[in-house]
């Protein structure tokens, strides 16, 4: 299982439209995130900053990805989504989020093992 924790800021103009987005997110694009094999998906706000984090349970991280951002509802979802969201100038080569470097987890109680 892969954590990832991803960063983007929302444009306060758009705040209302994002948070109405968020509440009744699509059926499709729910099952389009199971089928990437993405679970524990939570998006949090902090101002106008979003962290999202999810966990991936794949073998083929890439390709998942791949398949997420090919899905047409999940791209139609996207053009309303996009708009309201403004990536950090620090972004890479990620298509709108900025993955965060984890530098500590909490392992359950007698697990050995580091993040």
């Amino acid at each position: 299982m892969k954590r990832i924790a991803q960063t983007i800021r929302l444009r306060p103009e758009h705040r209302r439209e994002y948070l109405e987005l968020h509440s009744a997110v699509w059926p499709g694009v729910e099952a389009a995130l199971h089928r990437a094999h993405i679970r524990n998906y939570s998006i949090f706000l902090h101002g106008d900053a979003l962290f999202a984090y999810f966990e991936y349970h794949g073998e083929d991280f890439a390709a998942d990805m791949a398949a997420l951002e090919a899905d047409p509802e999940t791209q139609e979802w996207w053009k309303l989504t996009d708009p309201c969201q403004e990536p950090w100038p620090d972004r890479g080569d990620s298509r709108q989020w900025t993955e965060l470097t984890e530098i500590w987890h909490l392992s359950p109680p007698g697990d050995d093992t580091t993040a």
